[in-house]
């Protein structure tokens, strides 16, 4: 054995040890995020607990004195099979566990627990003969620019394309690799050599079996989370889509949240746009979220209507709804009309741009964003976003906000009422009984004050009519309006309230 090759190789080890680290405490992190919810909370808990397992790690490798060529591949082969499978668990876990959180902060400390212990074991081995300073600055070069690499790889290359499951088990592979790389070229300091590489083969070859079939892998364990099978799954750049079909109700789920069911969306998106267009004959329209394009679907229904222009982030989410037959028949074919014009952007960022430029307003504004259960989706229910929306609305405009369940999550519901309150949108909350969501919450707003709509418009409806719409308007004595604070983006408290309100009341059905 010559010291070249076996030095470049750990080295090599200490670039994919830090890269495959750090996709593990990712892939950890984004699995918590999509089970649980709160972004915020998991990925802090996720991090914390990872970077206190490294630690931990670190403090155990000074109890190996002897053997640490064999340490080293033994401790590959755990992140191997741990890290590598990680993914799978957590999927499967999450649909048949009480909790999915045991088996997340397992593997947490498991993973971290191995990649805390052998970096030390690397610098050691890597400095048997050399100056401590060569040795420290070449492996924790080699660290930081794995780290790099991992923070680069994971959203631009591997997520959108891999997805968790087989994201996961490449990196196990690359670990598994490593450890059979090092099993041979360090043979000669191995007290059981054969046994070394007969084990970290086998296990190069599950996991390489299980990336060839990551795909069926991802899909089977995805359908445990659902009721029916699932027909369409994709992780886009910002969230995964899935589709179920029963019979002929359709579903979509983003992110594993029941968005609408094709058996009762009529109810939801009629709510959310008639009583808006009560009276109004819209020229200009404005959606902000909504890619799925029923929304839409209703704003078209009104003849005088010239321009609709829907913002919405997820270009994969668009061109899904405004392409596939079986969608394109339920909105309608909405997304391919002349008149309607898709943004994939940050609805934020567009309003800001739009207010700045100038750009002609709007008569009518539906805001049909997913609940706010993370801070990247409150900042679109705060007063800055209002105060933007107000002066896109034409001083005459109107506009409609989905704004959460009124019964499930009473102080979410009237903290976005508050917030418009506060933005001068002069709200008008209301709710409609949905089967899938349970009783749903919208709010009407305008520049100027206007009265509660009597009379729909004459376009086809299948939910809403003159009878129904003045009762929508009208909330029971145990729905009266809690005390809440407005919602601002220098503190968020809508996701506050939206989290508290579910865990005082879960198995809510949609939207989140």
């Amino acid at each position: 054995m010559s010291a070249a090759p076996g030095t470049r190789l750990l080295l090599a080890s200490v670039l994919v040890v830090a890269t495959c680290g750090l996709v593990y405490e990712l892939i950890a992190a984004t699995m918590a995020s999509y089970l649980l919810g709160d972004s915020v909370t998991q990925w802090s808990l996720v991090i914390g607990v990872y970077l206190s397992a490294m630690g931990l790690g670190s403090w155990l490798s000074k109890f190996v004195v002897k053997d640490l060529h064999a340490r080293f591949v033994a401790v590959q082969l755990v992140i191997a099979v741990v890290g590598g499978l990680s993914a799978v668990a957590l999927f499967y876990g999450y649909a048949y566990l009480a909790s999915v959180r045991p088996l997340l902060f397992s593997i947490l400390v498991i993973v971290g627990t191995m990649v805390g212990l052998e970096i030390p074991l690397l610098m050691r081995i890597v400095g048997d003969g050399q100056e401590l300073k060569d040795t420290v600055a070449r492996v924790l070069a080699f660290d930081y620019v794995g780290a790099l690499l991992a923070s680069l790889l994971f959203p631009l290359a591997l997520l959108p394309h891999l997805g968790l499951v087989r994201t996961s088990l490449l990196c196990g592979l690359f670990n598994a690799a490593i450890a059979l790389a090092c099993a041979r070229v360090f043979r000669a300091h191995l007290p059981r050599p054969r046994a070394l590489l007969v084990q970290a083969a086998l296990v190069c070859l599950g996991l390489a079996g299980g990336l060839v079939f990551g795909g069926r892998l991802e899909r089977l364990a995805e359908r445990e989370l659902y009721d029916a099978p699932v027909i369409f799954s994709e992780k886009t750049a910002y969230q995964r889509l899935s589709i179920t079909r029963s019979g002929d109700d359709i579903r979509l789920y983003i992110d594993g949240n029941l968005q609408f069911a094709s058996s009762d969306e009529h109810r939801y998106h009629e709510a959310l746009v008639h009583p808006a267009l009560a009276g109004v004959n819209p020229r200009r329209a404005l959606v902000l979220g909504g890619g799925d394009g029923l929304a839409v679907r209703e704003l078209l229904k009104y003849p005088g209507l010239e321009r609709v222009d829907l913002v919405d982030l997820d270009p994969g989410m668009t061109r899904l709804f405004g392409r596939d037959p079986l969608l394109v028949r339920i909105n309608h074919g909405s997304l391919s009309d002349p008149r309607v014009h898709v943004h994939n952007a940050d609805a934020m960022r567009w309003l800001e741009e739009h207010v700045r430029t100038g750009s002609e307003v709007y008569d009518v504004a539906v805001v049909d964003l997913p609940d706010p259960n993370n801070f990247s989706l409150g900042k679109l229910y705060t007063g800055s976003f209002y105060r933007l929306l107000r002066r896109a609305l034409s001083p005459a405009g109107v506009g409609v906000v989905q704004a959460t369940s009124p019964y499930l999550a009473p102080r979410s519901f009237w903290c976005v009422v508050k917030t418009l309150a506060a933005a001068e949108l002069h709200p008008r909350p209301y709710h409609a009984h949905v089967p899938s969501f349970g009783d749903w919450g919208f709010v009407l707003v305008s520049p100027a004050p206007r009265p509660e709509p009597t009379r729909l418009a004459d376009v086809p409806l299948r939910f809403l009519d003159d009878a129904l719409l003045p009762t929508l308007f009208v909330f029971p004595r145990d729905q009266r309006p809690p005390e809440v604070d407005t919602n601002r983006l220098n503190d968020q408290l809508l996701v506050h309230y939206y989290e508290e309100d579910l865990r005082a009341l879960p198995g809510r059905g949609g939207r989140g």
